[in-house]
């Protein structure tokens, strides 16, 4: 199983949908151009069935194969919204919309399951169906969640999901994946400290926030440092301050801290979110100052089942023979956990070669690529319904 030949000869149209999404991009759950596009293609295909506007605007397309002797059925999943970045790249197909950018490679998802959609319409060579999961707002917007709540996986049959993300510094065409915790859970807070404002020349008379909130600051950093065991991980950052004044000579009456947490167990999370909210209201009182907490969970942390990972990893050596089995978990985080809670699956990571990071302006989605990762996608539905 390795590249397939149909997908190499498609590259020139898939690589033409990628830089299309490319130039178009759209944010969060506003996705219709993307969306239409996608669900427009799909039906030029063949698929036996497409349905919009699954999780708000979502896209399933359906693709049965030669025979269904089990009734099984198998999600491929893809991601399609952008991010709100100014592109730096210079590339001749560069984002037409200026402070949006694919810059985590999403267009390049989309095309990939595109690619995989037309060859596996195409051949039907498997025992039961495809789910072609096009998701929106995988950047914070919880897009997974929502098309989970929207019935997906049961209106669809849906028994296992798969999904991939490609990674700059692993070598194109090489995957990356491991059984277990893959990513991380990702929590948002605020704390907003509240003293006694006043005059920058009689600190005597205030309550300094500034110096309040840059203590609790220090303090939340021995949360990781001393609370949690050295052999797990996590990570917790405050990310802006924003006082209630700009003025030289002004002590704030508030000031609002505000960051993430990233953990990948269940326990350290509940005990990072207790210590957070411990340390923040503690070290404000001993300073004569109050803190107010807001702690909200995001993405949970995305485990890889150990069946469907082998089968995962399987084929992703199948189709290029160069697998890390073991790659180290990344504390960012995915919302295909969601997906992952409800059915057992796995998720990949792609070879993106030497393109700067993810988020970054100046990232860039390597086409050579494409027949790597819309190979992986086919071979997962062939080799998961084989044909009897």
């Amino acid at each position: 199983m390795p590249v397939k030949n149909r997908l190499a000869e498609l590259l020139p149209d898939i690589i033409a949908w990628r830089h299309d999404f490319h130039e178009h991009p759209e944010l969060m759950f506003d996705v219709q151009r993307t969306a239409g596009k996608v669900a427009a293609l799909l039906r030029e295909f063949g698929c036996d069935e497409v349905v919009e506007g699954i999780g708000r605007t979502g896209v399933v397309g359906l693709i049965r194969g030669r025979t269904d002797s089990a009734g099984k059925v198998i999600g491929l999943r893809a991601d399609m919204d952008a991010l709100p970045i100014h592109e730096a790249t210079g590339l001749a197909y560069a984002s037409k919309v200026p402070g949006r950018m694919h810059a985590c490679g999403h267009d390049g998802h989309s095309a990939m399951l595109l690619g995989a959609a037309r060859y596996l319409a195409e051949t039907r060579n498997f025992d039961g169906t495809v789910a072609l999961i096009f998701q929106p707002a995988e950047e914070g917007g919880g897009g997974g969640r929502e098309m989970v709540a929207d019935g997906m996986l049961d209106r669809f049959g849906i028994h296992e999901v798969y999904g991939m993300h490609n990674m700059p510094g692993i070598p194109v065409g090489s995957f990356a994946i491991r059984t277990g915790a893959i990513m991380a859970a990702a929590d948002q807070f605020e704390i907003v400290v509240t003293g006694r404002g006043g005059h920058a020349a009689k600190p005597h008379d205030c309550i300094d926030t500034t110096v309040v909130a840059a203590h609790v600051i220090v303090a939340l950093q021995t949360i990781a440092s001393r609370g949690v065991d050295p052999l797990k991980a996590a990570v917790v950052s405050v990310c802006t301050v924003a006082t209630d004044s700009t003025a030289h000579n002004v002590i704030p009456q508030q000031v609002v801290l505000k960051g993430t947490v990233r953990t990948m167990d269940p326990k350290v999370q509940d005990y990072v979110e207790r210590r957070l909210s411990e340390i923040a209201e503690g070290t404000a009182a001993a300073l004569g100052a109050a803190a107010w907490v807001s702690y909200r969970r995001g993405y949970p942390v995305t485990v890889n089942a150990p069946a469907p990972t082998a089968h995962a990893l399987k084929v992703a050596e199948a189709v290029s023979g160069r697998v890390d089995a073991d790659v180290a978990p990344q504390m960012a985080a995915e919302d295909f956990s969601y997906m992952l809670n409800e059915r057992p699956g796995a998720y990949i990571f792609l070879g993106n070669g030497d393109s700067a990071m993810l988020h970054h302006p100046e990232y860039t989605f390597d086409d050579e690529a494409i027949p790597f990762g819309a190979s992986w996608y086919a071979g997962m539905a062939e080799a998961r319904m084989p044909v009897a």
